[in-house]
């Protein structure tokens, strides 16, 4: 750790970390009396419902197969019977089918193993592991979504050199990451060198922020032994952990424009999504649960990282870390840069629900936004290179001909241009927009 913390050349900002649960124990949040599992928890199309109402299931029962190539099975996180299967307001408002399960007990597939015993030995082949991936619904949970097993398939004509482990977890707030890789440093591990040998690399890199130095310790121990494993340590800066920003930092190359991590020779993981390899090729466990913090300013009395199992409404988690909820004013699936402001709080947990933060009216307040300056601060700390101001001047001027040409599509979503803008102009707001009418005329 002597060595000056690495980190990407252009842009980026440095936010207000408010890592008030990094020493917070991952704690079991239990179980609601009714769960809400969504269909469709990943990019690309919802996976086929293979249970009806009246059905009973158990902890790891297929409830929804994957309908395509790019798709993600599904599996119950509890014990009990369908009652419903219908269209539910989610946490942005629109609709999404969810098959809801009333709880019953809490029994298991016999084939999944729920020792605490750790499992070294990789005794899966490399076609295998892929299967098991796949059977197993696991996705990236670093919030993008994307089926694992595809990532994992390395496609014709395509070479990897490098996978890379994402630890940086460069959210405000969020620490769930942190304590995945401080309380399962082992399995996380031995989850990457599955996944290594599924691609067929050597070279593994895991990439942490400097601001975890206990999980770099554990990291660096779990590792020692493996010599084609490295621990990176990361500049404290956002977005660091974006694939793009991280493959610069990691490797030094650069992802063209409209171009994959896999087109550098790179494949980037979570370590979230790395874990839930291990348990699904090791232990025969579906991903039907993860890791949440659940935090914010001072409405979250008690803030808490809790392994939450899939369709877990997040007002039950509400409710463990304050008792008055009536202060509430915001709550954010995910964290404050990126996350989403939810308009139902029954809205449940996915594979995809990092964080849950809660601000009461104060923080929660959006300023009136004002006229530009022209100070060109968003252009300064874009990490992609782009010019905010402009994009959102080609919309408001109708000049959609203009959006391509500034490279709108490239635009990450990381938020940095709103965050920084002395106007409070919702830039990020307007670069979205862009992309959408960038599709829609790529459609006509």
């Amino acid at each position: 750790m002597t060595d000056k913390p690495k980190t990407f050349p252009i842009g980026g900002i440095h936010i207000d970390k408010h890592k008030i649960t990094s020493h917070k124990p991952i704690i079991d949040a239990g179980l609601p009396e009714f769960v809400y599992i969504p269909i469709k928890q990943h990019i690309g199309a919802p996976a086929k419902i293979m249970v009806k109402i009246g059905d009973k299931v158990k902890v790891g029962t297929l409830l929804a197969d994957a309908d395509g190539i790019v798709s993600s099975d599904i599996h119950s996180s509890v014990s009990g019977e369908v009652v419903k299967i219908d269209d539910i307001v989610n946490v942005d408002a629109y609709y999404s089918t969810m098959i809801v399960i009333k709880v019953e007990g809490d029994e298991y597939e016999a084939s999944i193993d729920t020792t605490p015993s750790v499992i070294k030995k990789i005794t899966a082949e490399k076609e295998d592991i892929i299967k098991i991936i796949r059977s197993s619904g696991i996705v990236g949970m670093g919030g993008a979504g994307y089926p694992t097993p595809i990532k994992a398939a390395i496609p014709e004509g395509k070479k990897v050199d490098t996978l890379i482990l994402n630890g940086i977890e460069c959210e405000a707030y969020l620490t769930a990451d942190d304590r995945l890789m401080v309380e399962h440093s082992e399995e996380i591990v031995i989850g990457a060198q599955i996944l290594a040998k599924a691609l067929g690399v050597k070279n593994i890199v895991i990439a942490i922020d400097e601001n975890k130095p206990e999980a770099i310790k554990k990291m660096q121990k779990a590792s020692a032994e493996y010599k084609q494993i490295s621990v990176i340590v990361c500049e404290s800066k956002y977005p660091q952990g974006a694939e793009k920003q991280l493959i610069k930092t990691i490797t030094g190359r650069e992802v063209p424009s409209r171009k994959l991590p896999i087109d550098v020779k790179c494949i980037v993981q979570n370590v979230g999504t790395t874990f839930a390899v291990y348990e699904a090729v090791q232990k025969h466990k579906p991903l039907f649960e993860r890791i949440v913090t659940v935090s914010g300013d001072d409405t979250a009395e008690n803030p808490q990282n809790f392994r939450v199992r899939v369709g877990t409404p997040a007002s039950f988690l509400i409710k463990k870390v304050t008792k008055h909820p009536s202060k509430i004013s915001k709550v954010i699936f995910g964290g404050a840069m990126m996350g989403l402001s939810a308009v139902n709080m029954e809205a449940p947990i996915t594979k995809l629900t990092s964080g849950i933060l809660l601000f009461n009216t104060k923080d929660a307040d959006k300023p009136r936004d004002s006229a530009c300056i022209r100070c060109a601060r968003c252009a300064d700390i874009c990490p992609m290179g782009l010019q905010p101001f402009a994009i959102a001047t080609a919309l408001r001027n109708h000049n959609l001909d203009d959006l391509p040409k500034l490279h709108t599509m490239d635009c990450i979503e990381c938020g940095s241009c709103s965050y920084i803008c002395p106007a409070r102009i919702p830039l990020l707001d307007f670069c979205k927009l862009g992309k959408l009418e960038v599709r829609k005329s790529l459609k006509k």
